[in-house]
């Protein structure tokens, strides 16, 4: 077998007739439950071609390995590891198995705060293709088997015959990691009839995530293997894992599709959107790069190989870190085996410069704006409105919306009553400054995404001068008269339009309670309203409010809010201390102090309104979408945006 195989990349003539100057690699992994060959249409299956699992093989995961391998399935971030080429470490008789342990325990170990769901090798397991150097190798990803973790292994040019395809039948390799092996994971959805290319799926982000490793030169039937399996899965997004795909010359210098690469990217990664990030090894050093597809959208095309650094790379792994929520991949390149080393303080001097490799081309971040990028095949659905009866909790007290079907942008009539969907009463009627435009409030289609309502009330308030319009109780509504000694929690969707200035808009508040401070007896500005939740300077969310246990006004401070965008606001109270959350997160200035119950003078409750000295001082202008009050304190999987 060694007489067949290449020696040195650097050296030898890729069988495209390209010459390599490095080593290239695609990452796809993605983790499917159940062989699925069969469901993509293929006539056979990999086992067909592999034979029966020898001693390499992994057992089939049991409930006790699945058990062990624990992701959360619906966290916004969770990370890939990729291996790349390990080659020189299995040699001959050079064999060195530690440092790829040490990098699979790391994996595991940090499997759960990381949130890694799934580890990628990219090829060149060994130099040699030998059942001998295949078998410590093998050995070694038992780590992952006992756990049932997910990963996906493809065949480099040193790990087979490289002037074959995928259709060259059984060899060392295939034996070692063929899908008899990976079948027993619930990450491993199903194999090429050959047994060269595999798929696998996984969760994560609350979205199946799809994995091609594809072989080191797919052949025609490999290829349409590949295109049948992104078929049979048409919503999902796909990494694309293989050895050959792009390449640099020299360090820094961006990355270029070799031969082989560029017909991948012609017969398959152009003309299938779901494909946007692919990763090769194979050449060194690493690089990256972006090509636009057929569909107008970018693919990252990473290579990543270290097997020309000290001790062959020292298994060197690089974790994407995906994060959903800041539409970011966050890239780092490392060496677990001399990371513990370091620990022991047994490094020499050539190991403690591969700790960590932070250049630009092996710690970086991508951004993408997945929703935007997944449009094209897995559009999100829109969260569809809920009945305003779902939303009547056990002690709501009031609920309000403004979904009216009224034409967007329409004027709200001078008689303006919005009923209270609770059925206490506490209905809301216009008030406005005098000389204010007829449409200081106007009805609204826009909404926070997780409203269950699906419309809003534009309020149009500024100063100087005062203008504009709010809403407020009706007189002898029972919420007027309310303390909530025993708790209460307080909601409201809103957005600031991008126009908001501190200067004309600043202090106003989307709810607060009539009645002074001075009038109530207590401590501070004696003109400051008893209760609200204001807008401050800088466009941060305020909690003021005189409880019935303190003197003066205690305050609970959001941090500011950019404009433009959706909020969900809430203020909790349980009877003890108050805690603001913003889009269910709790916030960083929520005091200890104690607070029971609001203090009341009987007077209304407004909405987009603040008063100073008893009169009206400023008024709100942007969205507010549904509010809520309920007399308990809720928990955060009970909010409205829950």
């Amino acid at each position: 077998m060694s007489s067949q195989l290449q020696g040195p990349d650097r050296d030898v003539p890729a069988t495209d007739g390209t010459r390599g100057t490095s080593r290239r690699t695609v990452l796809r992994a993605a983790g499917v439950a159940g062989a699925a060959t069969a469901a993509a249409g293929l006539t056979g299956t990999a086992a067909a071609a592999a034979p029966a699992a020898g001693p390499a093989s992994a057992p089939a995961a049991t409930s006790d390995n699945v058990a062990g391998w624990r992701t959360d399935p619906d966290s916004p971030r969770f990370t890939l590891a990729v291996m790349p080429d390990t080659q020189y470490l299995f040699d001959g008789a050079s064999i060195h198995k530690e440092p790829v342990e040490a990098a699979l325990r790391h994996v595991l170990d940090h499997a759960r705060d990381e949130n890694i769901v799934f580890l990628s090798h990219l090829g060149d397991l060994t130099e040699n293709g030998r059942a001998e150097e295949l078998a410590p190798l093998g050995e070694a990803f038992r780590i992952l088997d006992r756990r049932g973790a997910g990963y996906s292994v493809l065949a480099g040019n040193h790990d087979i015959d490289s002037r074959t395809d995928d259709q060259r039948g059984r060899t060392p390799y295939l034996d070692a990691f063929g899908p008899q092996r990976l079948r027993g994971l619930r990450t491993f959805g199903g194999a090429s009839p050959d047994g060269y290319n595999t798929y696998h799926r996984f969760r994560a982000a609350g979205r199946t995530w799809l994995v091609l490793a594809l072989d080191w030169r797919p052949s025609a039937a490999g290829i349409a293997w590949a295109k049948n399996v992104i078929a049979q899965h048409p919503r999902t997004p796909v990494v694309l894992t293989t050895h050959e795909l792009v390449y640099a010359d020299t360090a820094g210098e961006e990355a270029r599709l070799s031969g082989f690469g560029q017909h991948l990217w012609d017969e398959l990664i152009e003309s299938h959107d779901q494909i946007f990030l692919a990763l090769g090894g194979h050449f060194w050093p690493a690089a990256r790069t972006v090509r636009t597809n057929g569909a107008g959208n970018d693919v990252h095309l990473h290579v990543t190989n270290y097997q020309d650094r000290y001790f062959g790379g020292s298994a060197m792994i690089r974790l994407y870190r995906f994060d959903l929520s800041r539409k970011t991949i966050d890239v780092s390149t490392f060496s677990p085996w001399l990371l513990a080393k370091e620990k022991s303080g047994r490094l020499n001097a050539l190991e403690r410069r591969e700790l960590e490799l932070t250049d630009a081309d092996n710690s970086f971040s991508v951004p993408v704006d997945f929703e935007k990028r997944f449009a094209g095949f897995a559009p999100l659905t829109p969260r569809r409105p809920r009945p305003a009866e779902r939303m009547l909790l056990p002690g709501t007290v009031a609920y309000w919306r403004f979904d009216s079907g009224r034409p967007d942008g329409s004027a709200a009539d001078e008689d303006l009553r919005v009923r209270d969907l609770s059925g206490h009463g506490n209905d809301l009627i216009r008030t406005a400054v005098p000389g204010s435009p007829a449409d200081a409030l106007r009805w609204s289609g826009r909404h926070h995404p997780d409203q269950p309502g699906h419309g809003s009330l534009f309020l149009d308030g500024s100063k100087p001068p005062l203008r504009g319009a709010c809403l407020r109780t009706v007189p002898g509504a029972p919420l007027d008269t309310q303390t909530f000694r025993s708790g209460c929690t307080i909601e409201a969707f809103f957005m600031l339009p991008d126009d908001w200035t501190s200067s004309r808009n600043a202090w106003s508040a989307l709810l607060s309670r009539q009645g002074t401070l001075g009038a109530a007896g207590k401590t501070g500005d004696p003109e400051e309203p008893v209760v609200t939740l204001s807008l401050s300077d800088g466009h941060a969310l305020q909690w003021a409010a005189a409880p019935l246990d303190q003197k003066g006004l205690v305050t609970n401070w959001s941090h500011e809010l950019p404009l433009g965008t959706w909020w969900h606001a809430a203020v909790v109270n349980d009877g003890r201390r108050t805690t603001m959350y913003v889009d269910g997160c709790p916030v960083a200035r929520n005091p200890a102090t104690s607070t029971q119950g609001l203090t009341t003078l009987g007077l209304s409750w407004l909405l987009g309104g603040y008063e100073y000295g008893g009169r009206l001082d400023q008024l709100f202008r942007g969205w507010i979408g549904d509010v809520r009050i309920t007399g308990r304190a809720l928990p955060t999987g009970a909010f409205m945006n829950a």
